[in-house]
């Protein structure tokens, strides 16, 4: 999609066509969010369509009309309800994002009212609920209606449903009330509430909602009150519509005599003398975010002198004299409970910040990865830390910062675990010899013990290059680890026992998907891997830097699993560990990984569990004599009486080193037809380039 033009190299035409593609565009969105409850895009990009129309708009007033998004508030009422008109129309508020947006909000004010430096403004700031407007009417103390906002003219019937809920009086108490008075507020679910909702719903095979907002209208907006009264929703009032005399002479008052007549108000509204105390007030509401138990997602400011916001009167859709101060839509403050470490499938230990759920982009995060140790140290996270979440778009969340890290209260520095919170063997982190560094993650050794990486590790056992045991496959790994039937690989040559004996309830046999046939068949191809090469089973570790090639290496130098084994336990000796790392294509690396895994308890023990039930091949010794021992060999094009995996074996059974490129330390080059750019590079180099007749006849096989 191409950049959008800015509004200020717009001519009319352009400016036209492109008013009318936002108007259709918010019209959409404005129906998705209030009539649907089912918002299709974050509150920020719904702002940033807003900000670019409004632009449009004051560059062209002639586009403005009476059908522009500018001039409504809301959506029409969908029609699943009777409608009401209000007496007063429910407008919105307009927004400010930043500081000098308050400070000019402040500003206009003072312009419009033609006060001096020296007038006091007074400025009640509270914080701006994310739920749906309600407005309910009062005649002589009785509530006789209530409706939703709508499109600010006409909202829907919802007075049934809204009877249901407990913070909201039937009755007026006492005498000091106006024969009407319309009270306004923000219908709402508490995170507690909300939680315990989606739980409801996942326990009755229904769908989450999204967030509390969407839980609170979808709530409310139930065509039957019986619905509406089994959901935790709750009202906070905080404003007016019709009145039938003054409710008092400030915006401050007149919200406390709510509370006089059994109103929840919102504590935390404040009266301020200046942007500073505005700002400070946004600062404190904003820290504090986390801890309220309620979503909000901002600040609203309201001139506090109502004779004066009477003489500011209205813009289009919203007053003059009151502004909502937005928080970045993508980021929120909540609580850090718990570091949990979650082990994957590769033994790798990542630390999840497990938090106090809170709505960040439209989405309830409770869970969010600090990655790494190095990372809990670079951001000196701790539990119980108040810390700002964000989620851009669809991006994974992510903590940015403490908000509190000056917090004299503090917890002491997370202590990153050194054994695997799973199986408890050493986890560690390896180190680059490219580098020198510290790799990022410490992974656990535990290998075929370690329960987080047994479903990987036996789909590794059982693959082609490994034990190849057909019909075991990812599928059958997975039944049989979750069953608990295969908890290690040793156990892979006990199922038949098993299953003979009756251990296995119910057998194999008898469930679906099994048979006496199938379970015969992969019980035989089990036993046929009973017998097998070292360099198979020194693969089938799944040992970290341990591949095919390393454990041919391995294999053709110790040549039996015995001396490998001792070899391996033993690499704390220097003899021994210089003999190993003196094999070519064995570095350090490998070294650390086989050292980390054979002193792990566990894995020797699964070890000598699943050795007891092999034989183990030993490799044929290499004749010193072998034309190609020692040799570096390319195999290329195709092959016609072997396939490539068995010319490579055989050539390294005789001694050779086998590669995948030509290069000039290349000895031969074996090409079948279809050879290519290898072939051509060899020529060039001057190796010698061999049939795959004159190979055989080269190791004495013709």
């Amino acid at each position: 999609m191409s950049a959008l033009k800015d509004v200020a190299d717009l001519n009319e035409a352009e400016a036209r066509d492109e008013h009318a593609r936002l108007a259709r565009e918010l019209g959409k969105h404005d129906k998705a969010y209030y009539q649907d409850d089912a918002p299709k895009i974050s509150d920020a990009a719904y702002d940033s369509l807003r900000q670019r129309i409004e632009a449009i708009e004051a560059r062209f007033p002639q586009l403005v009309d009476l059908f522009s998004p500018t001039q409504r508030v809301g959506a029409a009422p969908s029609g699943k309800f009777g409608e009401i008109t209000h007496a007063v129309p429910m407008l919105s508020l307009g927004n400010a994002f930043n500081d000098e947006d308050v400070e000019d909000f402040v500003a206009r004010i003072r312009r419009f009212l033609g006060l001096a430096e020296a007038d006091d403004v007074v400025i009640t700031a509270e914080p701006k609920i994310d739920g749906l407007s309600a407005s309910l009417r009062y005649e002589n103390g009785q509530l006789v209606s209530g409706a939703t906002r709508g499109d600010g003219a006409t909202g829907e019937d919802v007075t049934r449903n809204l009877l249901t809920l407990k913070d909201i009086p039937h009755a007026l108490p006492g005498k000091n009330w106006p024969r009407v008075v319309e009270v306004r507020g923000e219908v709402y679910m508490s995170h507690e509430d909300f939680a315990a909702l989606n739980e409801r719903q996942v326990e009755q095979g229904k769908a989450e909602y999204k967030n509390p907002r969407n839980a609170a209208a979808g709530s409310l907006r139930q065509i039957d009150p019986a619905i509406t009264a089994q959901r935790p929703l709750r009202f906070f009032a905080y404003a007016w519509g019709e009145v039938s005399e003054p409710l008092a002479q400030s915006q401050y008052a007149a919200v406390h005599r709510f509370d006089e007549w059994g109103f929840q108000t919102n504590s935390y509204m404040k009266q301020c003398g200046s942007v500073a105390e505005i700002l400070a007030v946004y600062r404190d509401i904003e820290r504090q975010r986390a801890t309220l138990g309620y979503d909000i997602d901002g600040v609203v400011y309201k001139l506090d002198r109502l004779d004066w916001q009477e003489r500011l009167g209205f813009v289009s859709r919203a007053p003059r004299w009151a502004i909502a101060h937005k928080f970045p839509a993508e980021q929120a403050t909540t609580i850090l409970e718990g570091i949990d470490i979650q082990v994957g499938r590769t033994g790798s230990l990542t630390p999840v910040a497990r938090l106090k759920p809170v709505t960040v982009g439209g989405v309830v995060v409770s869970n969010v990865t600090l990655h790494n140790e190095d990372e809990i140290l670079r951001k000196d996270v701790r539990v119980g830390d108040t810390v700002v979440v964000q989620r851009a778009g669809d991006v994974i969340p992510q903590i940015v910062r403490v908000a509190d890290p000056e917090r004299s209260d503090r917890a002491a520095p997370f202590d990153f675990p050194h054994n695997c919170p799973v199986c408890g063997s050493h986890a560690v982190r390896e180190h680059d010899e490219k580098t020198g560094k510290l790799d990022a993650v410490r992974r656990c050794t535990g290998g075929m013990i370690c329960d987080a990486q047994l479903s990987r590790s036996l789909e590794h056992f059982v693959s082609r290059k490994a034990f190849d045991i057909e019909g075991f496959g990812t599928k059958q790994v997975e039944a049989f680890h979750a069953e608990g039937l295969v908890r290690e690989p040793s156990e892979i040559f006990t199922l038949r026992e098993r299953n003979k004996s009756g251990v296995i309830q119910p057998p194999l046999q008898s469930r679906e998907g099994w048979g006496e046939t199938s379970v015969s068949n992969l019980f035989n191809a089990i036993d046929e891997r009973r017998s097998i090469s070292l360099a198979r089973v020194l693969n089938a570790l799944g040992i970290r830097h341990i591949g095919e090639g390393t454990a041919q290496l391995l294999a053709r130098t110790y040549g039996s699993w015995a001396l490998f084994f001792d070899a391996a336990r033993q690499l704390d000796d220097e003899t021994t560990r210089a003999e190993m790392l003196a094999i070519d294509g064995i570095g350090e690396t490998a070294l650390e990984a086989l050292d980390q895994y054979f002193s792990e308890t566990h894995n020797v023990e699964a070890l000598e569990r699943l050795v007891a039930q092999l034989t183990i091949e030993d490799v044929a010794q290499v004749a010193a004599e072998s034309p190609v021992a020692g040799k570096t060999v390319v195999f290329t094009g195709t092959l016609e009486r072997m396939t490539r995996d068995e010319a490579k074996a055989k050539a390294q059974a005789l001694g050779a080193k086998v590669s995948g490129s030509v290069s000039k330390k290349t000895d031969y080059l074996v090409a079948g037809p279809g050879a290519g750019s290898k072939a051509k590079k060899a020529a060039d180099l001057g190796v010698e380039t061999l049939t795959e007749d004159d190979w055989f006849k080269l190791i004495g096989e013709s």
